[in-house]
């Protein structure tokens, strides 16, 4: 089963989500996400796999761009997803896909079961 790692160099939790990966003899696919900008329906099919019922609950909000564009008084869900799609800083990271399912690897201590599937 394929795992993809939703990466950020600059983030020392996404450093720490390839090393476990690593470590862990899982092959992932390191997909540095702030140069690939996901495009909106990859976005709302990784929302569904991370079990979210809001985008918000995917968004680093305390971001600067996310005050800078006041996004905490934005409901609509779709003008949420073009803000990640046009600022990928805004996603919360490190993601981690396997299959059909993600997670946000934070707390990194939840990556290596989620890897092998407990």
């Amino acid at each position: 089963m394929q795992t993809i790692i939703w990466h950020n160099p600059r983030c020392s939790k996404s450093r720490e989500a390839v090393k476990i990966s690593q470590e862990a003899g899982v092959e992932s696919e390191i997909v540095k996400y702030l140069e690939a900008n996901p495009r909106k329906e990859e976005l709302k099919k990784v929302l569904k796999m991370l079990g979210f019922s809001s985008v918000r609950e995917w968004m680093r909000t305390k971001e600067d761009i996310y005050k800078e564009l006041d996004l905490k008084n934005v409901t609509d869900e779709e003008a949420l997803l073009d803000a990640m799609v046009e600022h990928p800083k805004l996603i919360e990271r490190p993601v981690i896909i396997k299959g059909e399912k993600a997670i946000i690897g934070r707390p990194t201590s939840i990556i290596e079961d989620f890897l092998k599937g407990a």
